[in-house]
């Protein structure tokens, strides 16, 4: 009975095991984390998925651990309409004037700073925008990091305590994105070609010194 009690337990172990859904792989998430500059209208970005988005700001690293930046959450319900004309897309194909009408992001992230930006602060910013887009990538969504933005305008908009230093735009991706490897000295700037979005990435043998 006891040799059958343990092969039962066992079975019921792997039978678990075999139907858990696998973990993505890190590699995964970062070639699925494109800038997006087009999104699904039909398919809206909850409040409750920004703020798990948000929530990884509370596990990541901080330059001498000051956790000086703040976010404000833009859906919406409360406000994302209004980000329109406040921030631009695509600098590199400014004859197409992305984002495309009818694929506006469907969200924001605004990530302020309590201080002056220094180095230990866009250190943070840097830290902390990677690792959201990669939580929403594992949520199935994308975005874009937006340094291209009206900083007064957004202040007074949403009446904002604190400085904005860079953007989020969050929601289903409506793009198709591919990545070129290239070597170190060949251009970089991304393009558009039948539709898809490539962008060119250096190798890692030019990376590494």
């Amino acid at each position: 009975m006891a040799d059958n009690y343990l092969e039962n337990k066992f079975e019921e172990f792997r039978k678990k095991t075999v139907a858990r859904k696998p973990a993505v792989s890190l590699g995964t998430l970062l070639r699925r984390n494109r800038s997006y500059r087009g999104f699904d209208k039909s398919s809206p970005v909850t409040q409750a998925q920004l703020r798990r988005i948000a929530e990884v700001c509370t596990l990541v690293p901080s330059g001498r651990n000051q956790q000086v930046l703040r976010l404000k959450l833009l859906t919406r319900n409360n406000g994302a309409d209004q980000m329109q004309g406040l921030y631009k897309l695509g600098a590199a194909l400014p004859e197409l004037h992305l984002p495309f009408p009818g694929t506006e992001p469907e969200a924001f992230i605004i990530i302020c700073s309590t201080v002056d930006p220094d180095k230990w602060v866009h250190m943070d910013v840097g830290i902390a925008a990677q690792s959201m887009l990669l939580k929403a990538v594992e949520m199935g969504l994308g975005g874009i990091c937006i340094g291209a933005f009206n900083k007064q305008a957004l202040i007074e908009t949403f009446v904002l305590p604190y400085e904005p230093v860079l953007m989020l735009a969050i929601g289903k991706p409506a793009e198709k994105i591919e990545l070129l490897p290239v070597h170190a000295g060949e251009p970089l700037k991304y393009y558009r070609e039948n539709g898809i979005h490539y962008v060119p990435k250096i190798v890692a043998n030019d990376l590494i010194l």
